[in-house]
């Protein structure tokens, strides 16, 4: 059976080199260029996938990067894994659009095609099957199969991966529902089938949309613990004890990646458009979230000013620019618009990313090795994603001033958010 995988980033990635491990032939394809002449490279750009599981899977599986579109041809299984950013603040469709146009050019009857790229319900039955239909002049109800079931990568996660993470799955019929669950229950642990592709796309959005509310609660907790004078890394280490009933979130820069900032703003949309009222729980945590990097700005204007310096011409040593503790994935880091915003009020910023190493986000800063006279030398040693490669004893040791916004480093010299 020949797989499609359309895009090769973090969610397309790994569930490619998982079907081709589960014996499948398997193309993955993807528009940019650079990224396909690194995995034929057999370099991996993602943490989830090694060089060596590239080499294994391109020498000794049937793994096969490309950028030639003509590579779709007399596929069984194309399964759709790109962006869904937002636009003005409004969902863009856009890749989904184009990857969708794409599999229908190459749809053949009997073949089935699955959205995983998040998004609103209702996406797969009212814009991915008329536009197969319309490019592959097929009929869904009775040529081919669709269905979806939304990604659930969490990159640099060490426990739960693509295969041992539980993966929802839906058809628009029960004949699609009963081939997509087959497929993925041959490469996966556990699926779990929903009745159509609204439910499984409003699971996906639930899942995101309860993260995201919660940060934002404890994100604005921390701003008036901080007032209170109260501990809220204390409280919550003291709420946690609670074996039922809880569920520990931690206050940071931000919400970053490829989900919390955006999805709940799929579900958003979709809630205005069809009902015509506005997710006031959604609107409020994007509101929260989104300030919480200003917050961190002002917390470091205050902290320095403690210390008697102003924050135009003070040196910060800005440590980790993705949006999580070890991974290079810096979609929509909150650390980035941290950093950004100090460099405009005229702070001289270093960044020490041994993950990242360069962000074209982030020109207004040198990324630099930690080393004793970086640390030295800096008025400040932000902490923003502290990655495990990171010597944090070596921080601890030589910084004066740290503000630690994950709560890694302590001491007389540290102060947290």
């Amino acid at each position: 059976m020949k797989i499609v995988v359309i895009g090769q980033g973090y969610v397309g990635l790994p569930l490619a080199i998982t079907a081709a491990r589960c014996g499948y032939d398997v193309v993955g394809y993807d528009t940019d260029v650079r990224k396909i002449d690194s995995l034929k490279a057999k370099k991996s750009f993602i943490e989830d996938i090694t060089d060596s599981d590239l080499v294994e899977a391109i020498d000794t599986l049937n793994y096969a990067p490309s950028s030639d579109c003509d590579e779709l041809e007399d596929f069984d299984f194309a399964i759709i894994t790109v962006p869904t950013p937002l636009k003005d603040s409004l969902p863009d469709l856009t890749y989904v659009q184009n990857a969708t146009e794409l599999v229908g050019k190459y749809l053949k009857k009997d073949a089935t095609v699955v959205l995983e790229s998040t998004t609103y319900p209702g996406t797969t039955t009212d814009f991915v099957v008329p536009i197969l239909e319309s490019t592959s002049r097929l009929s869904a109800k009775s040529d081919f199969y669709v269905g979806f079931s939304p990604e659930r990568i969490d990159p640099g996660n060490k426990q739960f991966n693509f295969k041992n993470t539980p993966k929802i799955v839906s058809g628009i019929n029960q004949e699609s529902l009963e081939r997509i669950e087959r497929f993925y229950a041959s490469i996966v642990d556990t699926t779990f089938a929903v009745s159509t592709p609204n439910e499984a796309e409003l699971a996906k959005l639930i899942e995101n949309t309860f993260r995201h509310v919660n940060v934002a609660l404890i994100n604005e907790l921390a701003i008036y613990a901080n007032l209170l004078g109260i501990n809220v890394w204390e409280s919550i280490d003291a709420a946690k004890t609670k074996p039922f009933g809880f569920m520990p979130f931690y206050p940071g820069p931000g919400v970053g990646g490829h989900c919390l900032p955006i999805d709940p703003s799929y579900l958003s949309y979709q809630v205005k458009l069809k009902v015509g009222e506005t997710f006031k729980f959604i609107e409020l945590a994007n509101e929260l979230n989104h300030t919480m990097p200003s917050y961190v700005v002002k917390r470091v204007i205050l902290g320095l000013n403690k210390r008697k310096k102003a924050l135009n011409g003070s040196k910060v040593l800005a440590i980790g620019v993705s949006y999580k503790p070890n991974t290079s994935d810096t979609r929509e880091s909150p650390a980035i618009a941290v950093i950004n915003q100090l460099a405009g009020l005229g702070a001289e910023i270093e960044v020490v990313d041994p993950l990242v190493k360069q962000n074209n986000n982030l020109s207004c800063c040198n990324f630099v090795d930690l080393t004793e006279e970086a640390i030295g030398s800096s008025d400040i040693v932000l902490i923003l994603s502290p990655h495990d490669v990171i010597d944090l004893n070596l921080i601890s040791k030589h910084g004066s001033y740290i503000f630690d916004l994950r709560r890694v480093i302590y001491g007389d010299n540290v102060e947290h958010l």
